[in-house]
């Protein structure tokens, strides 16, 4: 379980780093929403992870097939990072996109290593809790360029508040280097093309191409609205006149802690509920904690009602990240995980990715209010497609 905190941490903060720190570095160096709102396709990397995850499987480093590819990746994000405090976002904005791209890719690759790892050191038993406690360091590592960053931002120009960010990839750097390499049970692939073909091959073949298709596009859906509505939160609560201190020492934790609890409780309830009724139920609370952003633009300067909105928000997001990673999870088989858990988490990332890039340009055309009330509808469809892919009334699980 302590393994299982440090993955998550190390996972978790190049991804905040890219959707909280530089959208406000951006933000308050005077780059425009719609600028911003476009840097979500640096994320790329993150939905096409599942490309190149089939190599990790293939090749060994010199420290072991997990270890050794997450020691590389690791590295290289602990030296690409502090690269963006020596940029200008006025007249270097295509080179912070480059960069910010090379990161993602880095971070992209952790992911593919820490998770394939962490399915690989767990027992069957031990998986619902090990993934509750990395999703939940993967939001604490948030608190670093989200809460921490933003606050020395206030006192140290930016490239020393990047090159501090980038020092705490070192806990994950030492965990690899103090953990072991996981037993290879079945071996590695022994080409190329059976560590891209069978794991595609056995999810399409497992219950028909139909259920594939509807399962990867519930995937895509089921966070579609609370991703939208939080990937210009930093840039919002900036137009809303709050200061970085105050993003950092209010927004950041009362979004953060309820989320973990949300995170814990969930992971609780699923055992009596299911996963799938939990999807249901967690699914319609995460929506509807949208909504309290529209109302947060009706209020004037207050702590309390921002802190109150954003409580709600990430409670309802842990809630329904809680029973998403479950059904990825049950949706993975145990001989292919690291290439299917990279499939379904680059679908996963997609919205994050493609449709937050327009966020920007729906600010800026209807404003605020009403862009939140865009991502409360589009948070239905997912909702929707739960009848195909986990009917409430299908309790076996």
């Amino acid at each position: 379980m302590l393994i299982c905190i440090l993955t998550g941490f190390s996972s978790g903060l190049p991804l905040y780093i890219l959707i909280s720190l530089v959208p406000a570095w951006l933000r308050s160096n005077s780059v425009d929403l719609k600028a911003i709102g476009l840097f979500a396709l640096i994320q790329l990397p993150f939905t096409w992870k599942f490309i190149w995850s089939p190599l990790f499987d293939r090749f060994i480093p010199p420290l072991g097939r997990r270890r050794g590819w997450m020691l590389i990746s690791q590295i290289a994000l602990l030296f690409t990072i502090p690269l963006l405090g020596i940029l200008q976002p006025q007249f270097d904005l295509s080179t912070i996109a480059a960069t910010s791209v090379v990161i993602a890719f880095f971070s992209a690759s952790q992911d593919i290593v820490l998770d394939a790892y962490r399915r690989e050191i767990l027992e069957d038993s031990e998986l619902g809790i090990g993934n509750t406690i990395h999703v939940n360091a993967y939001k604490i590592a948030g608190l670093v360029p989200g809460s921490l960053s933003l606050i020395l931002a206030d006192h140290f120009a930016w490239p020393t508040v990047f090159a501090i960010t980038s020092l705490f990839m070192l806990p994950g750097m030492l965990m690899t280097l103090l953990v072991k390499e996981p037993i290879l049970l079945a071996g590695n692939p022994k080409t190329i093309k059976a560590a891209v073909v069978e794991p595609f091959k056995e999810f399409i073949e497992r219950n028909g191409v139909k259920s594939a298709l509807w399962t990867l596009a519930f995937i895509f859906f089921y966070k579609l609205g609370d991703s939208m509505a939080t990937a210009l939160a930093t840039p919002f609560y900036l137009d809303m006149g709050f200061s970085k201190t105050e993003i950092g020492l209010i927004a950041k934790n009362a979004g953060l802690w309820p989320s973990v609890v949300g995170g814990l409780l969930g992971g609780i309830w699923m055992i009596k509920l299911g996963i799938n009724r939990s999807l249901w139920l967690f699914g319609l609370v995460q929506m509807l904690a949208i909504l309290g952003f529209a109302w947060l633009t009706t209020l004037d300067h207050s702590l309390m009602g921002l802190a109150t909105v954003i409580s709600i928000e990430a409670f309802g997001v842990g809630l329904g990240t809680a029973a998403f990673v479950a059904f990825i999870a049950q949706t993975t088989h145990p001989l292919y995980t690291a290439t299917q858990f990279a499939l379904f988490t680059s679908l996963a990332a997609v919205p994050r990715t493609f449709a937050n890039a327009t966020t920007g340009y729906l600010v800026e055309a209807f404003g605020w209010q009403a862009f939140f009330l865009f991502c409360f509808a589009c948070a239905v469809p997912g909702m929707i497609l739960l009848f195909k892919v986990a009917p409430w009334q299908n309790i076996s699980d």
